[in-house]
């Protein structure tokens, strides 16, 4: 035999030594003795058939060591729960283990939940009715890891006897069971809500669990989840109203998140030690779970399904008035001119024409929402308005609908310069009608409302797997009231009679409302340029320019000339063939915007005359603040969002405002979601609002959760705010 033969069974012997070891460590730790005691405890020793009988599986540790509980860390990897293997007849069944409230613990290797001292683990044992009378064994193997500066694993097996008869007596060792039970957690008394605060895309999802409570500090600890690890928590305060909000994170190994995370709200003491626990089912009812945060943050009944879809409808109605739809009122009111005048059936079938294109629309987004969250990625209020594709065809669309206002070319061949979405709304009919609401409906998408951000931020809180009919029926409700007062001048045509008669005045009047439809498309183009690099700006001008130019040779050549017309059509196909491969689809390369575009330098920003600076928003630079003692405003907005900029001009940046931040040395954050951030998406969904404006005001006190400012802002709310965060008390 060859030398390196003889040598190759050593060497394998080295390289698994070390495996081996490893795998017998436990078993060799095992061997050592333990130091806790462990008994079993009948609390009767006497039962009939078909009743239940509780076990006591006690360990008793010196001082200085513990075992753990049931879910031993956060992290999964530190400690062991105890575990009894039962040997029971067929006709006994033991059930779960009721744990004893744990000690928070802080190790080497992280947070642990402990037990210490005399711990019990209660047992209910189930008493088949046809169990037979007579003696029976009750054994369980009991294996546990204690530690103290080491750990060692220890096992027993403990054993108890039954007698099984229809007289039950009460023995002396049961009323050592009510000191038992006292170590378990209370029930559940007050109101509280899950919510998870990411999407289901995230590898690690976060969730919140918020109730109200006087004082002292909580903390939430979830019991296992199989296929599942918790992160460590954020312990929850309460601030100057009394809310407590804990979150923690969960990660799954499989696809399907938990509908519900059982577990402890505890508050902790000194040491960690437990002063009181309240047992949670922690559900996420997909129903109930917007329904169940407003309870809790508010400590009242938070509004019923109808007074939310109340609110959407309010909100829908108030749409009317934002700055989003506002180029839209313009095409209304020619509209009007132009239908007061004939006859009222008409009239009725264009303002219900008008209505079906809303809400059309609004079951469209309803839709799109639905297949967004069933996709697994958040869905909110704007989400359109990041999308570079979208704002690219809006732009174009509100350029030649400015176009064909100003007579540039026609919507069709009848004859005339006709107005656009106006005259298509009057002359071209019920499509016509059904175009403005669309319009109308597809501008009022970044605009929030009052009471529109309740009820939307509720419907996009809901499952979209098990209440996809609730979304819809919020945002068909939004879209009720958006077309409410439209419809309702249609259906009483003689209150259109105080419109001035139609006549040469129109025409000018028509191309007036051309130009806040093209201000509209010099906005919609700054949104879009922003997703592109320095030279996007410069092909996504050259691609307006070359749309106009085709709708011009079209109006020319096509519309209005009487010879030629196939070679000018020809010519304005061809122009748009250009406009669209040559350079959107080679120059600008419009189906993937640059990733660095969105990048901003946000701290060196100004908005507004005053020039307040601005730094980015992150939760670690609102940590870092409050630890320098610091107030924090943070405002998360977004340039598609007028509502935001309104904010800023009148209630944010004015002198007022700008002195109290300088005095109390606040820190100004702002978060800015332009383009789409998980991170602020989570942060707005933590707050339930469906998009923003979101205006924050954090003392200086890092306990104290944050005011939240509503989504339309006076200088006296942010005044009054920033005086509670430099004088929390």
């Amino acid at each position: 035999m060859r030398q390196s033969d003889m040598l190759c069974p050593m060497s394998r012997v080295r390289h698994w030594l070390p495996l081996v070891l490893a795998l017998l460590a436990p078993l060799l730790a095992s061997g050592q003795n333990p130091q806790t005691k462990v008994r079993l405890l009948l609390e009767s020793q006497r039962m009939a058939p078909g009743t239940t009988v509780y076990a006591a599986v006690e360990l008793q540790m010196p001082e200085g060591w513990h075992t753990y509980w049931s879910n031993p860390s956060d992290s999964g990897d530190t400690g062991q729960p105890t575990r009894i293997d039962w040997t029971l007849p067929p006709f006994l069944t033991a059930g779960p283990i009721e744990w004893p409230v744990p000690t928070k613990l802080q190790e080497e290797a992280g947070v642990v939940l402990t037990l210490s001292g005399r711990a019990t683990l209660l047992v209910p044992i189930r008493i088949a009715s046809n169990a037979p009378a007579g003696t029976v064994g009750i054994t369980a193997k009991v294996r546990w890891l204690e530690c103290q500066k080491s750990c060692v694993q220890g096992s027993a097996l403990i054993q108890a006897n039954l007698i099984i008869d229809n007289s039950a007596p009460p023995s002396a060792i049961s009323e050592a069971f009510s000191g038992f039970r006292k170590q378990l957690p209370l029930p559940q008394v007050f109101p509280l809500s899950f919510r998870w605060l990411d999407p289901p895309s995230v590898k690690a999802r976060r969730f919140a669990v918020s109730f109200r409570n006087p004082e002292g500090v909580w903390d939430f600890f979830p019991e296992p989840i199989s296929g599942g690890s918790f992160s460590s928590s954020k312990e929850g305060r309460p601030g100057s109203d009394g809310m407590i909000v804990v979150e923690k994170s969960l990660e799954m190994t499989e696809a399907k998140w938990p509908e519900s995370i059982p577990g402890l709200v505890v508050r902790i003491g000194e040491g960690g030690k437990p002063l009181a626990a309240h047992a949670v089912a922690g559900a996420f009812n997909p129903a109930r779970e917007g329904l169940a945060a407003m309870e809790a943050e508010s400590g009242t009944a938070a509004p019923s399904l109808p007074m939310l879809l109340l609110f959407a409808f309010i909100g829908g109605l108030i749409l009317n008035i934002m700055p989003c739809v506002l180029p839209v009122i313009a095409l209304k009111i020619l509209g009007f001119v132009r239908q007061g005048h004939e006859a009222p059936k008409r009239i009725r079938i264009l303002g219900l024409g008008y209505g079906a294109g809303v809400l059309a629309s609004f079951a469209i987004l309803g839709a799109l929402v639905i297949a967004v969250k069933l996709g697994g990625k958040n869905a909110h209020q704007g989400m359109l308005f990041q999308n570079p594709m979208f704002l690219v065809a809006m732009t174009a669309l509100m350029v030649l609908i400015a176009l064909n206002l100003f007579g540039v070319f026609e919507v069709s061949l009848a004859g005339g310069a006709l107005d656009g979405a106006s005259q298509l709304a009057s002359r071209e009919g019920i499509a016509g009608a059904f175009f403005n609401g669309v319009l109308a409906t597809v501008l009022a998408t970044p605009c929030t409302a009052p009471f529109l951000s309740v009820s939307i931020g509720f419907a996009l809180g809901q499952d979209a797997r098990t209440n996809p009919g609730l979304i819809l029926l919020f945002f068909l409700t939004a879209g009720l009231g958006l077309a409410a007062p439209y419809v309702a001048l249609c259906m009483q045509p003689r209150w259109l009679r105080f419109l001035p008669k139609p006549g040469a005045w129109m025409v000018r009047f028509k191309v007036i409302m051309g130009f806040p439809i093209l201000a509209t498309g010099i906005w919609l183009f700054s949104l879009a340029a922003g997703h592109y690099d320095s030279d996007g700006l410069l092909w996504l001008g050259m691609f307006l320019v070359t749309i106009g130019f085709a709708a011009w040779i079209y109006g020319e050549f096509v519309q209005r000339s009487r010879r030629r017309k196939l070679m000018g059509a020809a010519l304005a196909a061809g122009v748009l063939a250009a406009a669209y491969l040559w350079i959107l689809e080679s120059e600008l390369n419009w189906r993937e915007p640059s990733k660095s575009a969105g990048t901003k330098l946000v701290g060196s920003k100004r908005r507004g005359k005053h020039k307040l600076d601005w730094a980015d928003w992150s939760p670690a630079a609102v940590t870092e603040a409050q630890a320098a003692g610091r107030p924090v405003l943070v405002d998360f907005t977004a340039d598609w969002c007028n509502t935001c900029q309104a904010n800023t001009r009148t209630a944010i940046e004015v002198p007022p405002v700008l002195a109290m931040l300088k005095s109390i040395r606040a820190v100004s954050l702002i978060g800015d979601y332009t383009h789409e951030d998980p991170a602020i998406a989570a942060e707005l969904a933590k707050y339930h609002r469906p998009g923003v404006p979101l205006v924050l005001v954090y003392s200086k006190d890092p306990g104290r959760p944050p005011k939240v400012l509503p989504e339309l802002l006076t200088r006296g709310m942010v005044l009054e705010a920033l005086e509670w965060a430099a004088n929390p008390k």
